[in-house]
């Protein structure tokens, strides 16, 4: 005999309620008699009914459900992010719906799309630019949005993020003042304007401040992974650069063993820093020098910001684009 799914309706059936009376229970509505409350209760044990919390969003015209877009699930800046983000959704009791884009505009299109049509009450969205269609996307809907750990070509969109142009001028004054009389701009692809914007402003002005001439021939750009570092080293070796920053903890891993195979000695022959400070800088030998960023608070404060946005909190801009501190931390891939 096929089991049949218990509703609202099965528990104010066998407490012989009305069905308002149970929705009151569930929802912790203090207006119930204290013996009607318990028989409900009772009732809702010996079932084992799990209030369904889509059906409970129609009434209140909240699904109590946020979709978070993450480009690359595996990548532990992102899992970090999502940890604060999920403990503060907790927090405020929302269910959410993780979402794996692998960094394609089509695909992220698609993802964006099925959140909507799900109604989720809101969207954090971590990864780079959007494409127009998905500008258009968030344009149409009321669904707030909040940009969590990036800098997006959307200024509409809130986000919660670090300054990136002030820690890659950081980054670069570090190996210049060390002696450095080049250093490199290792990036990701710079179709996104984290890399062609804020981080290779914050690269040129640090060069300005040193009084170095910006050289087109220093900016490398890759995919921004592992491999592509790893792939780099030869050619890096070839055009004699002996510092270098980089856009991506994974992507300074690479660099950093594609040295070390072709017999580099890090930080002796060539020093490094690295932008994110997530494992991958603590895993390597010699372990990365690196900006470190509050990834945690970064997830937490969006997941926060985006609760205000959904209860229709809109009131202060000024907390729209919320801009933390980041740190730095010395590691062996610089001489000390």
């Amino acid at each position: 005999m096929e089991k049949q799914s218990v509703t609202i309706y099965t528990v104010a059936r066998e407490a012989r309620v009305s069905m308002a009376t149970v929705s009151r229970v569930v929802n912790g509505n203090p207006n119930v008699k204290p013996e009607t409350r318990q028989k409900v209760l009772d009732v809702i044990k010996q079932l084992n009914y799990r209030p369904n919390a889509v059906a409970r969003g129609l009434a209140s015209k909240k699904t109590t459900t946020v979709g978070v877009v993450i480009p690359d699930i595996t990548d532990p800046y992102f899992a970090e992010l999502a940890l604060g983000i999920d403990d503060v959704a907790s927090m405020y009791k929302y269910n959410i719906i993780l979402t794996n884009s692998d960094s394609d505009d089509e695909k992220i299109l698609k993802v964006v799309r099925n959140l909507l049509a799900k109604q989720v009450d809101g969207i954090i969205f971590m990864g780079h630019d959007v494409s127009d269609e998905l500008k258009n996307e968030f344009a149409s809907t009321n669904t707030p949005v909040v940009v969590a750990g990036s800098v997006v070509n959307d200024d509409s969109l809130p986000s919660v993020r670090i300054d990136y142009q002030a820690a890659a001028k950081e980054a670069t004054a570090f190996l210049l003042k060390r002696g450095a009389e080049q250093v490199a701009y290792i990036t990701g692809p710079l179709q996104y304007s984290i890399n062609s914007g804020d981080r290779l402003s914050g690269y040129k002005d640090a060069l300005a401040d040193g009084n170095k001439d910006f050289d087109d021939s220093l900016v490398i750009e890759t995919d921004g992974s592992y491999q592509a570092g790893y792939a780099k080293a030869k050619e890096i070796i070839e055009k004699g650069i002996k510092a270098a920053y980089v856009t991506d903890d994974s992507l300074a891993a690479g660099l950093l063993n594609g040295l070390t195979d072709a017999g580099i000695k890090v930080p002796d022959d060539f020093e490094l820093v690295s932008s994110n400070d997530t494992k991958y800088t603590k895993l390597v030998r010699p372990t990365i020098t690196s900006i470190t960023q509050p990834l945690y608070d970064i997830g937490a404060i969006s997941m926060r910001l985006l609760t205000k946005l959904m209860d229709g909190d809109d009131s202060n801009d000024d907390e729209k684009n919320v801009i933390l501190d980041h740190g730095f931390v010395e590691r062996q891939s610089t001489r000390k």
